[in-house]
């Protein structure tokens, strides 16, 4: 066989070569094939390692041979719990023996659970699902939608309608609920209903949490209405389902409202609040505000607490809220679910533009999930660190983590960044032939930002017609961009109107034409897209830029008025032009966008926001000490140009988080290598 020549090969092409032609073999069935590529993994043609052997596991799983894959395990030196697994789906047919199975597993997972469910399932055993689930959410394990499936195939076998109550209540509509089976559960409460069942809080608060599920707010309004007359919009449980149907469903004051009719809260509907504020970046500070209203009320916060308050600070990227919850967090000795609470700290440090301080709580974890290599792969991707972010993924490859889908998202981002065109192409490849990841519509624009950033429009052109699905206005704004950069007008006069037709209300891809046009001198043109703007009242989001300093954010805007020291900002961007002009800054005016392409440019580009915060930092931040500034647009070319400048002249590390990524300036050279 061609694969026999692989002792020739490095390890990682015959590992792969080895992978796709055993899950061809297994996806036609072909026992032949198989069993000729375990002699060869054998005989070492190709280097034996646990993968390895777990693919040949899953041959055997997926053919029903368990006394084979019985044999290659006990022969397996280093069996991990994916091994297990795979050893457990092969002798799923026998409930019996795969319990036993079971019990073996020194560390089962989700996985590990679900694949005895589905084997109690088809046997009818109901009884024992469910002690299983039981035993499952006892253990802190969270259940996901093969879970689901399992259990309601057994408990759709259960004939008295009073075990599928206690069941309903006890485990299973927060169950389906949870993870996108609204419909089934409404079905349950619907059921036990119509059979003269009282519903009771808990019930209640599952139901509503289905609408929430499903996002709809208006059969969810109408339960509220149902209840407004009665004690259960009072009970914390029934208030936690309300409170977590507004937020999901946008309406966040009604979510506030539906909280504070209850007179004593308990923790989880503070947590529900929390999470609800911290699920819209405009209501972060409000999240932070009801999280120290909860301690204030003598409840100590837990793993649950921590996470949604993270993620509500990692919006706002304060460093200084930042350092005080992870002391906080320190202090308070999570135990339950260190490893939740870690990740989402690494994300709040990398969001707040401190990646070194990320990876060093990344280092100092002693234990990591996949969640964990897919916070600080993120990170380093989005400050330009490219290397350090690959370096991390192959890190990943050699433990016991499988890459998934939001690891290759942060890797072909980061391949995008750097014009690593070929490596990007070998990881979009890889994520079917050698992990059997289906790309998704956010993989594909990964790809296509990658070609169109390295002017390859023609092979973009060519992916968004092969892709399997439409692409989103997500992926057509990420080709916009490119154009803009390159100067592409015929295509990215395409982009605009594709990511309008998806998406009418949406300001950015006019501005973006608009732009082009004016930078290109064709200002009839950029006139014309602008009426179109007011006609369909489409209006621009305003650019601001923001810096904390101590405790306080200062705000500014393009040609800020209102800041009361704005003049002394404008005083030393005076005399910072000047100094930058001596060092070789020539302010390029096409990012002004006016007609009169000099004194009137000139001072418009000098007043963008971005200088203006950067400005103010330098004047009120000791010597040498770097600073942070965020911006809620796209970063300026003439700007990013300027800071480099700035950051020699001044001796200073300058980091500016716009919307799509993090720059660190430092001694005139940004992180993005001008690739941006």
């Amino acid at each position: 066989m061609a694969i026999s020549c692989a002792r020739g090969l490095g390890a990682a092409a015959a590992e792969a070569q080895f992978v796709a032609r055993l899950t061809a073999s297994a996806a036609a069935g072909d026992l032949l094939s198989g069993a000729a590529l375990h002699t060869l993994y054998a005989k070492a043609y190709v280097p034996p390692t646990t993968f390895l052997a777990n693919h040949l596991l899953l041959f055997y799983s997926r053919l029903a041979l368990p006394a084979l894959a019985l044999r290659l395990f006990d022969e397996t030196p280093l069996p991990n719990v994916f091994s297990h697994n795979a050893l457990l789906a092969a002798h799923a047919r026998d409930p019996r023996l795969a319990s036993e199975l079971f019990a073996r597993i020194p560390d089962p997972d989700v996985v590990s659970f679900n694949t005895l469910l589905a084997a109690f399932a088809s046997a009818g055993l109901a009884a024992d699902a469910l002690r299983l689930l039981s035993s499952m959410r006892l253990g802190g394990l969270a259940v996901d939608g093969f879970t689901v499936s399992s259990v309601v195939s057994a408990v759709t076998g259960i004939a008295s309608v009073a075990q599928l109550h206690a069941y309903a209540v006890e485990s299973g509509l927060d169950s389906y609920v949870s993870h996108g089976h609204g419909r089934r559960a409404m079905e349950l409460f619907q059921d036990m209903a119509r059979r003269g069942f009282t519903a009771d809080a808990c019930t209640l608060a599952s139901v509503l949490s289905a609408f929430a599920t499903a996002k709809d707010l208006v059969a969810g309004t109408g339960l509220h209405c149902r209840l407004i007359k009665s004690k259960f919009t009072r009970d914390p449980h029934v208030a936690s389902g309300l409170v977590d149907l507004y937020a999901k469903c946008g309406s966040v004051q009604d979510a506030w409202k539906a909280f504070s009719e209850v007179d004593k809260p308990d923790l989880v509907l503070w947590n529900t609040l929390i999470s609800g504020y911290s699920l819209h970046e405009d209501f972060s500070e409000e999240a932070l505000l009801s999280f120290r209203a909860m301690q204030r009320a003598g409840f100590c916060p837990d793993d649950c607490s921590f996470v949604c308050v993270i993620s509500a600070c990692s919006n706002i990227s304060s460093p200084s809220q930042g350092k005080q919850l992870h002391g906080l967090v320190i202090k308070s000795d999570i135990q339950s679910n260190q490893i939740s609470v870690h990740n989402a700290m690494i994300t709040l440090y990398s969001r707040s533009g401190k990646v070194v301080e990320a990876k060093m709580l990344f280092d100092r974890m002693t234990k990591r999930n996949t969640v964990s290599y897919n916070s600080i792969i993120a990170g380093f991707a989005q400050h330009g660190h490219a290397a350090e972010a690959l370096k991390l993924f192959e890190g990943m490859l050699n433990s016991e983590y499988e890459p998934t889908g939001i690891t290759f998202i942060s890797v072909l981002s980061a391949c995008a960044h750097t014009g690593k065109v070929d490596e990007g192409w070998d990881y979009f490849n890889s994520m079917k032939q050698k992990y059997d990841i289906d790309p998704c519509e956010e993989h594909y624009s990964c790809m296509i930002d990658l070609l169109a950033r390295a002017k390859k429009f023609e092979e973009a052109e060519d992916l968004i017609m092969k892709m399997p699905f439409s692409l989103s206005s997500i992926g057509w704004t990420s080709l916009l961009g490119a154009c803009r950069t390159h100067g592409n007008m015929e295509l990215g006069a395409r982009a605009a109107k594709e990511i309008l037709h998806l998406s009418p209300s949406n300001a950015s891809a006019p501005i973006v034409l608009s732009n082009m046009y004016a930078s290109a001198g064709k200002w009839e043109e950029a006139a014309e897209i602008r009426k179109l703007m007011r006609d369909q009242g489409i209006r621009k989001k305003p650019g601001c830029s923001w810096i904390e300093l101590g405790r306080t954010v200062h705000i500014f805007v393009a040609n800020e008025v209102s800041h009361p020291r704005i003049k002394e900002v404008y005083r030393f961007l005076e005399v910072m032009s000047e100094k930058m002009k001596l060092a070789g800054y020539v302010p390029d005016v096409r990012w002004a966008l006016a007609k009169d392409q000099a004194a009137e440019g000139e001072m418009r580009l000098r007043h963008h926001s971005e200088k203006l915060a950067v400005a103010f930092g330098l004047m009120n931040t000791k010597e040498g000490e770097p600073i942070l500034v965020m911006k809620n647009l796209r970063i300026c070319g003439d700007c990013h140009n300027a800071i480099k400048i700035i950051s020699a002249i001044t001796h200073r590390e300058i980091t500016v988080r716009d919307a799509h990524r993090f720059h660190f300036f430092n001694d005139g050279s940004c992180s993005c290598g001008d690739y941006w």
